[in-house]
């Protein structure tokens, strides 16, 4: 397999016996993330085959992203692949494996790879047990189910957990697809699952607040006044880490602070437990950064109290 240039990095396959041969490739689940993934390892050569959908929408996602690629049952995928990947929901997968182990559909040297954040190669023990070869390559990225996800998945990070022995050919398939393999233990899996989804997942509610907020304070176009902030305010972050921190809380402005719980608490008492915990979090972080006093803290802490008046 010709992976493309990965620049540094324990992680790129160095002899050509560990990189994989060009595959047929099938696909069971087709939700977002894995027509996207199927048709990445196409541009690098490998060759879709099948895929399984029940929905309409999974027809369609399959149809734009893999067009041409038949669509059958999960055995039928199996049947015909040599590196298959699993992208169903997370509580879906460890049934599908057993189911597919317990029939007979995993053959021996079979690459069975799911992208699951949550669980590492440990969930594929009945498809390894009949012979089949466990990766787990999870990407740090949202799914549109359009196009544009393979795209995007140009440097995307990908968590990768395997067995020792597959972990070159593990992370050369993420190369091919144009990512970053990052090595996950497969105990450390749902920490850092864990840190995606708070990073990610409650990112969109967060802005998705905020939007509400400003349309509610009379802002016409909330997204053009929050892109630049926000965007600054992530890269910032990503930068320097707790010396980005900004704002009334990070400053000590106990009223300030109190005014917007007062504000929240008349006018939009759904968002309010989320501001107090994350201001909460903000005064701790701060406090140990060392840009926020003690002094400040308590004051803060009052103002976030349940009556949120500053003493």
């Amino acid at each position: 397999m010709n992976a493309p240039h990965h620049p540094g990095g324990s992680g790129t396959p160095g002899r050509a016996e560990d990189r994989p041969a060009r595959l047929a490739v099938g696909v069971v689940g087709a939700g977002r993330v894995g027509p996207a993934l199927a048709a990445c390892l196409a541009l690098a050569g490998h060759r879709p085959v099948a895929v399984s959908g029940v929905s309409d929408a999974s027809r369609r996602r399959a149809d734009a992203l893999l067009p041409g690629v038949p669509v059958v049952d999960p055995a039928g995928v199996l049947a015909r692949a040599e590196l298959v990947l699993l992208t169903v929901p997370d509580d879906v997968l460890p049934g599908l494996v057993r189911g597919l182990a317990d029939t007979g559909a995993v053959r021996p040297g079979q690459l069975l790879v799911h992208t699951s954040g949550r669980y590492g190669a440990g969930v594929l023990d009945p498809a390894r047990r009949a012979g089949g070869l466990p990766l787990a390559l999870h990407p740090a990225m949202t799914f549109t189910g359009t196009p544009v996800d393979v795209q995007r998945l140009a440097g995307c990070s990908f968590g990768v957990t395997a067995p020792e022995e597959l972990r070159l050919a593990a992370e050369a398939l993420v190369i091919e697809m144009g990512g970053e393999p990052e090595w996950i233990e497969e105990s450390a899996r749902p920490l850092y699952h864990a840190a995606l989804a708070l990073g990610a997942n409650h990112l969109v509610t967060l802005v998705a607040q905020a939007m509400d907020l400003l349309r509610a304070a009379g802002v016409g176009a909330p997204d053009r006044m929050l892109g630049p902030l926000l965007g600054a305010a992530l890269d910032n972050a990503l930068r320097s880490g707790d010396a980005a921190l900004t704002g009334p809380v990070a400053r000590g402005d106990a009223g300030t602070v109190a005014a917007h719980v007062a504000e929240l608490r008349a006018h939009a008492p759904d968002t309010l437990p989320g501001y107090l915990a994350m201001a909460r979090a903000t005064a701790d972080r701060a406090l140990v950064h060392g840009t926020l006093r003690a002094e400040q803290a308590e004051r803060l802490l009052e103002a976030l109290s349940s009556d949120g008046e500053p003493a």
